[in-house]
């Protein structure tokens, strides 16, 4: 079972946004047996999400936060908002 902590933690990460990596395998039969023939490993960017933001910031539980992953969080969010506003005003 997951701790408190460890709830936090996977929020504050879905919320600052985080690089995953995917592997996909493709295998073939050779002579009778499964090869694996080709691997892809690719690293793919998964954005902030302001569900989890918001969540965080109305819960009170940012004061767990230190001041380098607020400003990193606040940052991430200014970005965000000038991209919305920017595809809304073309």
């Amino acid at each position: 079972m997951k701790s408190r902590d460890d709830i936090l933690d996977a929020v504050v990460k879905r919320a600052c946004g985080y690089a995953a990596q995917e592997t996909v395998e493709e295998f073939a039969v050779v002579d009778g047996s499964l090869e694996l023939v080709k691997r892809k490993i690719k690293t793919k960017d998964v954005p902030p999400d302001m569900a989890a933001a918001k969540m965080l910031f109305e819960s009170g539980d940012v004061s767990d936060l230190t001041d380098e992953q607020l400003e990193k969080e606040r940052t991430r969010l200014i970005k965000e908002l000038n991209i919305d506003i920017d595809k809304e005003l073309i």
